[in-house]
């Protein structure tokens, strides 16, 4: 339902800009002069009187009008970003301003038969400077509501900025030449008024217009304004009372607020109501997945996502527990994490970055070069980055041909993870295989390196497998695929442990036993890692290619 709404709601806007677009156009020609204004007019008279043309011009603009109202009936607070409300607000001037324009144009013509053309329009507007003033600030509002609407609706496509300069200057130039337009002809126009004795007189059909006439036209006039401050006010009098008759749950937020909201109220309406900050480019509507949280306590509880946000979410490839901010409608109390900065631009929008990730099993290796700074001390800095080089070739190669996944480089060591593709027990059967391909790499090295290296290169390498957050995660141009977590730290702590131990592997015994192998011939040991309290079980090994056979 709410994609066909939003199908609509653009639909029927871009059906409006085109109108408004060639209206603009048609005014513009007055700086030629009327007569050109009034041959291009009976060609968008052709196109937009005809039964097609109207249905589809004053359909549209009552779908819009009514799809916008049904959006500020659902806001359970009017708390937004500035922009969502000059948007709003110029829309919503919009209705009240246009119902004298159109009643003394297509209304007069529909319903007393007058004759409409730019001579007369223009002559009877500017007979009034009331009229010269409302007709210059509908056009204002008309095109800054118009180009809210195309800028917010654009922002996020990947072209955008690039042609963001040109659309600016087409967004200021098409409503300065209409304006220049209908001055010009304006007092091209208002001289032949004077002459002629005032508008009475200068308009033959405004001459012949009887009491019952006016009346008529006057009571069109109130009518349609009376529709549209009802309309109004009884969105404004349901959205007020709609949150006030019903249950209410609370939002327990990443920073230790708990904010109050009644059922109903999205989540971004309800942090936004508490006034914190939060991330929505695209202003609630699922056109970008900015507003995204990570959802702990009450995530059992929360309604299904919608199509819209099925998408969306889709597109991310976000994890279970993610879901959209502005399309999440809680019934009770949930606790959520803010996934992306509230400052966030739309140039930051369009690229990954920030952490975005889920709870996954994986088995994490980190690897480290022994001595390397003794190598650079002995060395040429060229030489250094030589040997370097070839050290993390073999070390990715063991990587690639083990299933392992590269995940970060750390100047003189790096980690792995294994498990991206595979469940834990093959990524542990995977993991300790690639510790003794490492191993066998490395004599290779060691071997062609003979000549250059007064000792052989060594590594330590610290394995452990468990629960991690994987994800994209890093700064905005250049995100890399990581994982973070407890057991991203003990495999740290491992991978430290293997100079204690003077050996090349320190692993985990569960990681051993999770890979369905025999114990190893080495030491077990019962360490304790800083931040555990409980000890962990892991075997000191010395050589991992003796101890695993490749796969």
């Amino acid at each position: 339902m709410r994609a066909l709404e939003r199908t609509l709601r653009l639909a029927s806007g871009l059906v409006v800009a085109v109108f408004v677009a060639l209206h603009f156009a048609n005014h513009a020609l007055g700086l030629v002069s009327v007569e050109a204004m009034d041959r291009m007019r009976e060609g968008l008279v052709r196109l937009w009187w005809s039964a097609p043309g109207t249905v589809l011009l004053y359909g549209s603009l009552v779908t819009h009008f009514s799809l916008a109202l049904a959006s500020l009936y659902r806001r359970t607070t009017l708390r937004m970003p500035a922009w969502e409300a000059l948007q709003l607000g110029l829309g919503l001037a919009i209705a009240p301003l246009l119902v004298g324009h159109v009643v003394g144009t297509r209304l007069s013509w529909e319903l007393l038969g007058h004759q409409i053309t730019y001579v007369r329009v223009i002559g009877v507007l500017w007979s009034d400077p009331w009229n010269v003033l409302r007709q210059s600030l509908l056009l204002a509002i008309v095109w800054g509501h118009l180009c809210f609407g195309i800028h917010y609706w654009l922002r996020l496509r990947p072209w955008y900025p690039r042609a963001q300069a040109l659309l600016f200057a087409a967004a200021l130039l098409v409503p300065t030449l209409a304006l220049s337009g209908f001055v010009a002809a304006g007092f091209t126009v208002g001289e032949l008024v004077e002459r002629m004795g005032g508008p009475d007189k200068f308009d033959v059909d405004l001459a012949s217009m009887t009491g019952a006439d006016r009346a008529r036209l006057a009571d069109w006039r109130n009518g349609l304004a009376l529709v549209f401050w009802s309309a109004l006010g009884a969105t404004l009098m349901a959205r007020f009372l709609r949150p006030r008759m019903g249950a209410s749950y609370r939002v327990l937020h990443a920073s230790g607020r708990v904010i109050a909201a009644p059922v109903g109220r999205s989540i971004l309406e309800a942090v936004r109501a508490a006034g914190l900050p939060h991330a929505s480019i695209c202003g609630g509507r699922a056109r970008c997945t900015t507003c995204r949280v990570r959802i702990g306590e009450g995530l059992e509880a929360l309604p299904p996502p919608s199509a819209l946000e099925s998408d969306a979410l889709r597109r991310i490839e976000a994890g279970p527990n993610v879901r959209l901010a502005c399309q999440t409608r809680p019934l009770t109390d949930v606790r959520i994490t803010p996934l992306v900065p509230a400052g966030t631009d739309p140039g930051l929008a369009r690229r990954p970055g920030g952490v975005q990730g889920s709870e996954r099993s994986v088995a994490a290796m980190f690897v480290d070069l022994r001595d390397s700074t003794a190598l650079g001390e002995s060395r040429l800095p060229y030489d250094v980055v030589f040997i370097l080089n070839q050290f993390f070739a073999e070390m990715f190669e063991a990587l690639r041909a083990t299933g392992g996944y590269y995940a970060q480089f750390r100047g003189d060591g790096l980690l792995a993870l294994y498990g991206l593709h595979v469940g834990i027990n093959e990524a542990c059967r995977q993991a300790l295989a690639g510790a003794g391909e490492m191993k066998r790499r490395l004599a290779r090295l060691n071997a062609s390196l003979a000549g250059e290296l007064p000792v052989p290169l060594r590594i330590g390498i610290g394995l452990h497998s468990g629960i991690a957050i994987v994800g994209t995660m890093g700064p905005p141009d250049a995100p890399i695929l990581s994982a973070i977590g407890d057991t991203i730290n003990i495999a740290a702590r491992f991978e430290g442990m293997s100079k204690h131990y003077r050996c090349e592997l320190v692993v985990s015994a569960d990681t051993v036993r999770r890979a369905g192998l025999p114990a190893p011939v080495a030491p077990l040991h019962q360490v304790r890692v800083r931040g555990r309290t409980e000890r962990i079980e892991v075997y000191a090994i010395d050589d991992p290619a003796a101890a695993f056979a490749p796969i």
